[in-house]
Order: structure tokens, then sequence, then C-alpha cells
């Protein structure tokens, strides 16, 4: 049975990165909302492993429980497959969101002009608003961050990761709730470092090519590239 178990988790380890790879769901977001946002590497990286986390753990848990209630592989795999829609469908709806966000924030950043009275005389200037520094603070601006990690997260919880429940199948069959964990704790290591991974080269390449004419709609190409990605999983099943 060891053996077994063994071969299993080597394929549960290549199903998690070609799974991962083939996915752009699973990185395009981390990497546009980072660039969006000006995170760090070490943010990108922490909150891609973050949502990585959740994504795995929660179809652990479903075929945890489908194993203990003796649940056959085709119903998981409905419920997965159900999750999977709505997760695409919930990343698409978050992307356009985002993107129309993104251009109603880069129209507010377009140059205008202002009139007013000085010494009795009128006068205009031109401005951006992102041209002004302002001493107040904008708690509803970090608000609005902490909506966009949280809304990530709650996407890829309700992502399933659909080769895991066949894969923990087996070695259930034979009693062996160490082979089971062994085979999960394979295929999360590998879709989690394989998400981060990807992530970071992608971010990399975006620090190096001249982005800085993209900056005022950075928000909106951002959101519209992870409503793409969901529509990718939708209508074309990658």
């Amino acid at each position: 049975m060891t053996g077994d178990v063994g071969v299993i988790a080597v394929t549960a380890a290549s199903l998690g990165f070609i799974h991962t790879l083939f996915g752009p769901d699973h990185y395009l977001p981390f990497v546009m909302i980072g660039k969006a946002r000006s995170w760090s590497l070490p943010k990108i990286a922490f909150i891609t492993a973050l949502c990585g986390l959740g994504h795995v753990l929660s179809s652990i848990v479903l075929g945890a429980v489908g194993i203990a209630l003796g649940i056959a592989v085709s119903n998981l795999e409905g419920i997965e497959g159900t999750r999977g829609e709505l997760a695409s469908y919930l990343l698409m709806a978050f992307g356009l969101a985002y993107g129309v966000w993104g251009l109603r924030n880069a129209w507010k950043k377009k140059p205008h002009r202002h009139f007013h009275l000085h010494n009795g005389e009128n006068h205009d200037h031109e401005h951006s608003h992102d041209e002004h520094t302002h001493a107040h603070p904008h708690p509803s601006a970090d608000g609005h961050k902490s909506v966009t990690v949280w809304a990530l997260f709650v996407v890829f919880v309700l992502g399933p990761c659909e080769p895991l429940i066949p894969l923990l199948m087996f070695p259930a069959a034979a009693h062996s709730w160490a082979g089971v964990a062994f085979v999960a704790t394979v295929f999360g290591v590998v879709t989690i470092a394989t998400m981060t991974t990807i992530t970071i080269l992608l971010s990399l390449g975006f620090h190096i090519l001249p982005t800085q004419w993209l900056e005022r709609y950075i928000h909106a190409i951002a959101g519209f590239i992870i409503a793409l990605s969901g529509a990718a999983i939708v209508f074309l099943g990658l």
C-alpha cells in the first residue's frame, strides 16, 4: 500500500503543477492587483499563498467530509463542479467591478481646469487630483484595499481543486487516513508553491517592463484582465 500511495503522491504533485500552470485564474489576479496596488513582492507572495491555502483546504475539507460520510466520488465531483462555476462567475464579477472602479478612478485623474477669483481678477489653472498631496488621511482607501484582498480570498476558497477529490479516494478506500493526509499535503504544497512562483516571476517581469504609460489605467486593466481569466474558465474550460 505504501508504494501505491507513493505513486498517487507523485501523480498528485504532477496534477497540482499542471492544474495550476494552465489555470490563469491561479496567478493573474494576484499579478494584476499587485501591480495596480504597488504591492511589494513579499506581500504579493503572502497573499497568493494565503489564497492558495484557502483554495486547497476547502477541497480537502469537502473530500474529508465526503469520505467520512461515504459519499460517492461522482457526487463530490458534482459539488466541486458547481463550486467551480460559482467561483468563475464571481471572479468575472469581481474583475468587472474592479475594472469599472478603475475607469472611474482614471477619469478622476484626468487633467481639468479650475477658475477662481484672485484680487478681483479671473484666473484659471489645470491639474489632476493625483498631482496634489493631501494632508488628511483617506480611511476608505485602506478599506477598499482590504475588501480587494478579502474578495480574492473568498473567490479562491469557493474555487475547487478538481483533480484532488479522485486522488483522495484511493487511500481512503484502503482506510488509510495517513495516506489521505499525505496525498492532500503533496497536492497542496505543489499547488501553492506553483501559484506563488508563477505570480512572483510574472510580477518581476512587470517591474522590468516600462509600464509608466499604463499607470493611469492600471486598475481598469487589472480588473478587466481578471474578468477575462474568469471568462476563460467558464467558456474555454481552462
